[in-house]
């Protein structure tokens, strides 16, 4: 690997849900110079077969890589659940960072009673990587997955808090944290895993509806935290004064990249800033 701590971090994701992720990492890395790509022209990658979503990953990690980057995130859950080794033996040279492990972690630190919920796609929740990577840090972990698929819609349109998002929130958790009477499950999650990075979005209708006392673990922010200590360890963190730059990159429409991007990082994203690529 080369050891220049100026070059950029590289992040893909499927689409522009990896861009809480780099929400988080501006946050906490304001110097890092990044290099963003959404595959929007193959989306969504949960529908696909793991051969699919692994040919896919390691063909948005060569974009990157063919960048000169210093690090690799993988800002898709799905990719992350079935592409690392691939992307890792691929790359050896480059650190390669996923949304799962962090966020299993962190609940795992987080909850006193080891019940720990968490939400996802469908094909997240199917696939279990959140639920292997509980258990290989606390094999005592008692783990309700439920998929959520309707949040990934109402991030995309915007509508992230209100009266619709609360109720579609507490459709989807009401049998989690407050389940009917007679139902048996003796032991309520006090940590909620937000397993796709369109959540943090509906974070705020999501607070509204569990327990107050519940942790909401945010794989966004955990997988921030993992870069900032790989590239500590690593002595790759970019110090200075000044921000940092991104550079956006998409495989389909870069208009509709920029308008749905912006919710997601919070911040306008103009379409002459991103670039067509062809994978």
């Amino acid at each position: 690997m080369e050891k220049d701590a100026s070059l950029p971090i590289g992040m893909f994701d499927s689409g522009v849900g990896g861009l809480t992720v780099l929400k988080a990492l501006r946050e906490l890395l304001p110097c890092e110079d990044v290099v963003y790509l959404g595959d929007t022209a193959r989306l969504p990658y949960g529908t696909k077969s793991p051969q699919t979503v692994t040919r896919y990953g390691v063909q948005c990690g060569a974009e990157l890589i063919r960048r000169r980057v210093k690090l690799l995130v993988v800002a898709c859950n799905t990719a992350s659940a079935v592409a690392l080794d691939a992307l890792r033996a691929a790359y050896p040279d480059v650190p390669v960072i996923g949304v799962v492990g962090p966020g299993a972690r962190a609940a795992c630190a987080a909850t006193a009673n080891n019940a720990i919920a968490v939400i996802a796609t469908e094909s997240t929740i199917a696939g279990g990587a959140y639920q292997r990577a509980i258990h290989a840090a606390r094999p005592e972990a008692r783990i309700v997955g439920h998929p959520c698929p309707l949040f990934v819609a109402l991030a995309e349109e915007g509508w992230t808090d209100g009266d619709v998002p609360e109720a579609v929130a507490a459709r989807y958790l009401d049998p989690v944290f407050r389940p009917a009477s007679g139902t048996e499950r003796p032991v309520i999650p006090d940590t909620l895993v937000l397993g796709c990075t369109h959540f943090p979005l509906l974070a705020p209708a999501i607070k509204n509806v569990v327990p107050r006392a519940t942790t909401i673990v945010d794989s966004a922010a955990t997988t921030a935290e993992a870069v900032f200590r790989e590239l500590d360890r690593l002595g790759l963190a970019r110090t200075g004064e000044g921000c940092g730059q991104t550079r956006y990159l998409t495989t389909d429409d870069d208009a509709r990249f920029a308008r749905t991007g912006s919710r997601f990082l919070g911040t306008p994203i103009s379409e002459k800033d991103v670039e067509l690529v062809d994978l």
